[in-house]
């Protein structure tokens, strides 16, 4: 189901009212305001949840006119059919809390050495020490005769070639 903007849970709860199995994949994402980082749910696809149904059973027109929804996904004037496996894939992917668990897609491992791309120490070499979820590093800095642990976030650097 497709819904109108930020409307996802307002949509889940109607719909289990009317007693349609629903699945609102979520993650958490790093939302960062005035010097403030936390982390919030969020929909893992943005405007779209899954409707559990079978359309040859269920007045399935009736999850269109449900407050919030705009439209389904559809195929010519079905809806399209999403199969377990992928609804399967995605609760293997969550947590003990239910957030989709997302892998890191950085080339950065410990050890390697990367370049501080700005800030006060930009353009200082430093070796990565460990990284903490997807955003955030700790790295080792030489400055002034001694060794430095300094964490920052992985948009400041980038891999030394």
């Amino acid at each position: 189901v497709h819904t109108h903007p930020r409307a996802e849970n307002t949509v889940v709860n109607h719909l289990k009212r009317q007693d349609f199995d629903t699945y609102l994949p979520l993650f958490l994402k790093r939302r960062s305001h005035s010097r403030r980082v936390d982390w919030v749910p969020s929909p893992f696809f943005p405007r779209y949840l899954f409707v559990g149904m079978n359309i040859e059973k269920v007045r399935w027109r009736a999850v269109k006119s449900t407050v919030g929804v705009s439209n389904f996904v559809c195929s010519g004037e079905n809806p399209i059919k999403v199969s377990t496996e992928i609804l399967k894939l995605l609760r293997s992917r969550e947590d003990e809390n239910g957030f989709v668990k997302l892998g890191s897609s950085s080339p950065i491992h410990p050890g390697d050495q990367v370049r501080i791309i700005d800030g006060a120490l930009g353009d200082l070499v430093a070796i990565v020490k460990e990284l903490h979820g997807l955003d955030r590093i700790t790295l080792l800095l030489r400055l002034m005769g001694r060794q430095v642990s300094v964490n920052t976030s992985l948009e400041r650097i980038s891999a030394v070639s």
